[in-house]
């Protein structure tokens, strides 16, 4: 059987104690303070990871907000100058169409007059060819 003695088991405990107590010194804190130390980096890592990616979710936002407000500002303006170009192509058509017309009424009065010449030339040249007539049929 096992014979148990004080002595020996006491000179164990104590060698146990002081092996633990230097391993605790030597190995076991240094440790925990580095796995703490591991935890406090990740975990800071993450609150930093999760602070950007709010930032970025607001930044995103804001960018998404700005380019609404743009393109609604792009739309206007571009309303606003379609319809200036629409007056200004209704003025300038209905300046050409005046234009026209008075080229038109002068070119009639033009014609007209060049008409009533033609007339009276063509009723004098009628009146030498009448009387031409007549005096070759009357002197026949």
């Amino acid at each position: 059987m096992l014979e148990l003695q004080p002595f020996w088991f006491c000179v164990l405990l104590l060698n146990f104690l002081g092996l633990l107590f230097v391993l605790n010194l030597i190995l076991f804190r240094p440790l925990l303070r580095h796995f703490q130390k591991r935890d406090d980096a990740i975990s800071g890592a993450l609150s930093a990871a999760k602070e950007m990616n709010a930032k970025k979710e607001e930044a995103l936002a804001s960018m998404n907000r700005e380019l609404r407000e743009t393109r609604n500002k792009a739309k206007e303006i571009f309303e606003a100058v379609r319809n200036e170009g629409a007056q200004q192509q209704k003025a300038i058509t209905e300046k050409a169409n005046a234009q026209a017309s008075d080229l038109i009424e002068k070119a009639r009065g033009e014609l007209k007059a060049e008409t009533e010449k033609a007339r009276q030339r063509l009723r004098s040249d009628v009146e030498k060819f009448s009387d031409e007539i007549v005096r070759k049929l009357v002197g026949a």
